[in-house]
């Protein structure tokens, strides 16, 4: 079985593989925000397996894919302690079977890699993959499925927490439509400005993504997939997003790994 693990800003998800299938997924906190040690991250994971019913002792492989360094470190910590299995890390230097054309290749984030690649694989070329998550991320896989770029904003979350943070009368909303766009109480325009605004958004950068490949390729007919725990929110309102795919990130961190993967003398019997 293979432990993938996705190491965000805000929050880390892990997804339990036995061959290309996907078992089980769970989320915690990132510790860059909680400072959990390699003992606290190992107790977590240990427990999340356990509930769900598997053996710890079936995990023989371990991915993992962040944008956080510190954690990265505490997770490969925890790996070799509780899983003894130096984990595999996604890097600029991963084999993804996809070309990075990006100015600066090293500054994809591993997180983005294996969206890239999940798309390409699983769903096909060319791709825009939209993660929502604590920044809303836009990946753009061309016609010959290459990386091309992307688009980074700031999430809604993030956005919305700024604002009250810095507007003294206005309070906390939750994320949930309302009935109308017009709202006739500050809790509702709230709402409404925050979710309205965001939609508006994300259909606009897709759909200048398009318009601007179109005058580059002429035929640019994307896949367009929405993923990340904030992506639930745009479902049968967005004018592009059809396709969810929650556990994109995870099947791409699996599909990266097996493209690395090296094969043990003991395997090829």
């Amino acid at each position: 079985m293979l432990l993938a693990i996705d190491i965000g800003n805000t929050h880390t998800v892990i997804g339990l593989f036995e061959g290309e299938d996907i078992s089980a997924t769970w989320r915690m906190g990132t510790p860059r925000f909680r400072y959990e040690t390699a003992d606290e991250i190992g107790a977590i994971i240990i427990n999340f397996i356990d509930s769900a019913g598997y053996n710890i002792l079936n995990v023989e492989e371990i991915a993992i894919s962040s944008v956080v360094p510190r954690a990265s470190e505490e997770f490969r910590k925890m790996s070799l302690k509780y899983f003894k299995h130096e984990p595999f890390i996604i890097g600029s230097e991963s084999k993804t079977g996809i070309k990075v054309l990006y100015d600066y290749p090293k500054e994809v984030g591993a997180d983005r890699l294996a969206n890239s690649v999940a798309a390409k694989e699983l769903y096909g070329c060319p791709a825009i993959v939209a993660d929502f998550g604590t920044a809303t991320t836009f990946d753009i896989i061309s016609s010959d499925c290459n990386y091309i770029g992307g688009v980074i904003v700031p999430g809604v979350e993030i956005s919305s927490e700024a604002l009250f943070k810095f507007a003294a009368r206005l309070s906390k909303v939750d994320l949930s439509w309302p009935e109308t766009i017009i709202g006739k109480n500050t809790y509702d325009g709230l709402r409404s400005g925050i979710l309205y605004g965001f939609l508006g958004q994300v259909d606009f950068i897709i759909e200048r993504i398009i318009e601007e490949e179109k005058g580059n390729k002429k035929i640019f007919k994307p896949y367009i997939i929405a993923t990340g725990g904030l992506s639930y929110l745009l479902k049968d309102k967005s004018k592009y997003l059809k396709i969810f795919d929650d556990d994109l990130t995870l099947k791409g961190i699996r599909l990266i790994y097996e493209k690395n993967k090296i094969v043990k003398p003991d395997e090829c019997k």
